[in-house]
């Protein structure tokens, strides 16, 4: 199946993703990551999309689709995949169209308070990077790396306001329009990462068999 992956932050997309792409045998492509690996590897578009970056600036969708296609070309690829990060807005839909037919939208419906609730009780460690969540290691400190855990400016109330708010805008008409298309399968979030994961893959197999 070929995948596009949409939900708020808080709503488990990267937990969720790796058990899609267990269960089917088909990749995660996250556009976040095709640019780190890009600019890791040094590649032409790698260079192109540091600079960029380093300008302040965001990175234009030519360049975006031109990795997209690059990785969607791999062999990994071929029989489908999960697409997290793109579209995010109508003229990405289409020009997505033009280098690959997507089967079906997955949207990971969580509320705004859960998100906000999920996303401002992460705490980090300064030295590993690790994520622990103060709702579920009430009693943690420290992390086990033994460094000191620390809430990260955009996971704070306020800016995950403002992140929820730019993520609506942007994602009602790329709803809408899967929805229109028949592509849309939505599923609830506010329940457990099992219950998430189960849902998920029982649609997605309903959805294949009946198409």
């Amino acid at each position: 199946m070929k995948l596009v992956l949409i939900g708020p932050q808080g709503s488990g997309k990267g937990t969720q993703a790796k058990v899609i792409s267990q269960e089917f045998k088909i990749p995660h492509i996250s556009t976040g990551d095709l640019f780190r690996e890009n600019i890791a590897d040094n590649t032409v578009l790698g260079k192109r999309v540091k600079e960029i970056i380093n300008r302040g600036e965001l990175v234009p969708d030519s360049i975006v689709v031109d990795m997209l296609k690059s990785r969607l070309n791999e062999k990994d690829a071929k029989k489908g995949f999960i697409l997290d990060g793109y579209p995010r807005n109508l003229e990405q839909i289409k020009m997505l169209e033009k280098i690959t037919k997507i089967d079906a939208a997955l949207l990971i419906d969580v509320n705004d308070k859960i998100s906000i609730r999920r996303i401002s009780s992460r705490r980090q460690c300064r030295k590993c990077g690790k994520i622990y969540s103060i709702e579920l290691h009430k009693n943690i400190k420290k992390c086990e790396c033994g460094s000191e855990l620390y809430q990260r400016e955009d996971d704070k109330e306020e800016a995950v306001k403002k992140r929820l708010q730019q993520y609506h805008e942007k994602t009602k008409p790329v709803l809408k329009y899967y929805e229109k298309q028949k592509m849309l399968i939505s599923i609830d979030g506010d329940q457990s990462v099992d219950q998430v994961s189960a849902g998920i893959i029982s649609a997605l197999k309903s959805f294949r068999h009946n198409a």
